[in-house]
This record gives structure tokens, sequence and C-alpha cells, in this order.
């Protein structure tokens, strides 16, 4: 028998939602997939009747268990791999992913870690700094005519994406990697290293910081690799400061 995915561990990440209602379509529409968390970032007061009418009742209980956070680094906090969704496409903000595509990935990370499926504001999606945050990105084919999907579509079709991919019994599971806080804390530091040695262009410095989180995203890291880079790191720092000339 194969392997689904572990929907107790996918969360929904909306990234300030403007419309209530939409926030109640995404409910109903997380839990006929199986998905019973939501998370909503930054978002104004939101009518709570208006998100309860597109919900319906039997998705009330998803909307009871919303967690509610001010930032996006503070939602994402504790969370392994996070999957981005995305209508704008450029060089900076891939490489890019199908739904059906990510689905056997998210299907088997969720197998041990905390996975988000993050979407941005109905109106502008997710900014490039948003992006940075992601392990992957997604983009849903459209018509050219008019790619932009409602919110809680959108959400559907990832979810219904994964709910249907099934991991082979005799496949390998990834292993549980660090969570996001401890990956940011390490950037930081790598950062921080990267500019004192000179290596960093100082008007630009995320520019290469964000081909190294593209390096590490597609390998993966686990909370003890994660210490032993940072120890690195801190040893290359103290040895910096230290030299001789």
């Amino acid at each position: 028998m194969n392997q689904q995915a572990n929907r107790k561990n996918i969360s929904i990440v909306l990234l300030r939602p403007k419309y209530a209602g939409n926030v109640g379509a995404v409910a109903r529409a997380a839990k006929n997939m199986g998905i019973g968390s939501i998370t909503v970032v930054g978002a104004a007061a939101l009518d709570r009747e208006e998100m309860l009418k597109r919900s319906t009742h039997l998705a009330a209980d998803v909307l009871e268990d919303i967690k509610y956070f001010d930032d996006v680094a503070s939602a994402l906090a504790d969370f392994q791999y996070i999957v981005g969704t995305t209508s704008r496409v450029g060089k900076a903000r891939g490489p890019f992913e199908t739904p059906w595509k990510i689905a056997d990935s998210v299907a088997a990370v969720s197998r041990k870690n905390k996975v988000a499926l993050l979407f941005g504001p109905e109106d502008t999606g997710l900014a490039n700094n948003e992006l940075r945050y992601c392990q992957a990105v997604v983009t849903i084919p459209a018509s050219r005519t008019f790619k932009s999907l409602n919110l809680s579509h959108a959400v559907m079709i990832m979810c219904y994406e994964i709910f249907t991919a099934a991991l082979p019994e005799t496949e390998a599971l990834p292993a549980k990697w660090a969570c996001t806080e401890e990956l940011e804390n390490m950037y930081k530091q790598i950062k921080e290293l990267l500019a004192e040695i000179g290596f960093l262009h100082p008007e630009n410095p995320d520019y290469w910081m964000m081909h190294l989180r593209r390096y590490f995203n597609r390998t993966g890291l686990t909370s003890r690799e994660v210490k032993i880079i940072r120890g690195i790191c801190r040893q290359l720092s103290w040895s910096e400061r230290h030299k001789t000339t």
C-alpha cells in the first residue's frame, strides 16, 4: 500500500489576505482535502460572520483553530519545508514547479516534517523577500489572458494534488530537516561572515545570498548540519579577526 502525505503536518499560510470571505472559502477547500491547519499573517480585522458564511458550518472548526501572526518570519519559524505560490515569474523568483510535480515531494517531506503552503495577498501575491523563505516555488498554469486565480481556487488546486499524491512504500523518506528559524539564523551568520571577509558586494549583498539559499534548499539541512555550518562560520570569523599580517 502506498503512503500518502501526512496532512496533519501540512498548513495553509495566508499572507495579508484582504477579504474575509476568501479566508472562509480557503477553510472549506482545505477541509475538503483533509487539511485542518490555517495560519493568517498580518491581516487587518476580518469579518468573522463573512468567514463563517463562506466556509459553511462543516468547516467552522477549521476557522476556530486559525493561528494569527503579525509577521511572516514568526509564522514560518517552526516549519521545515515551505512551498510558495506565485503567478509572477522571473529569474529572481524561480525556479518554478507545477502543483502536480511538487505534490510528491510534499507527500514525502510531510511524513517527518512540518510543511507550509504559502499564499500571498490577492492583489499582489508574494514579494521576492517573502519567497526567500521557500524551499520550492509553484506556479499554477492558467490562460495567458487571465492568469490570476481566486485565492481559494489556488488553495484547492494545491491541496487536491497533495491529497491524491502517494509515496511508494519502498521510497526512502527525507530526514527531519532544520526549521525556518534555525535556517534564518544560519543565513544571517553566513551573510555577516561573507561581508566581514569582503565577499559580498556591499550595495547588493542579497544577490549572492539568494544563490546560497537556493543551493541549501535543494540539499535540505538537518538541525545538526546547521549547527556544524554555524560553528564553521564562528571559527572563520574568529580567525579573520585574529589573523596576523
